[in-house]
């Protein structure tokens, strides 16, 4: 299960943790969010033990979508060691995103 990720506590979860972190930029206006989100949330399940896996709702936390530069959505950003790493923009299949995770890995 993908965390649920806010302005208030992304520096905690995201910045701050010893795991690879995957994050989710959507909205839910997007229509290509809602292939992805799905797919996000069994990555969260499928690597629970092995990364940190979450989803930031643009419109409710903009200065965390501000502060990396998110123009389109869906977009996931890779993070390790608190520092952007590799980016996915737009939908695409669950193994594309499997492969990122797993090289953080």
């Amino acid at each position: 299960m993908a965390l649920e990720l806010t302005d208030a506590n992304f520096e905690d979860l995201v910045i701050k943790s010893d795991k690879p972190v995957i994050v989710d930029f959507w909205a839910v206006w997007c229509g290509p969010c809602r292939i992805v989100g799905p797919i996000v949330q069994e990555i969260g399940e499928d690597y629970s033990e092995k990364a940190v896996v979450g989803k930031l709702d643009v419109d409710h936390n903009p200065e965390a979508a501000r502060k990396y530069g998110i123009r389109n959505i869906p977009t996931i950003l890779y993070f390790k060691g608190g520092e952007v790493v590799d980016k996915q923009v737009g939908a695409v299949p669950k193994q594309v995103l499997i492969d990122k995770l797993e090289a953080l890995l």
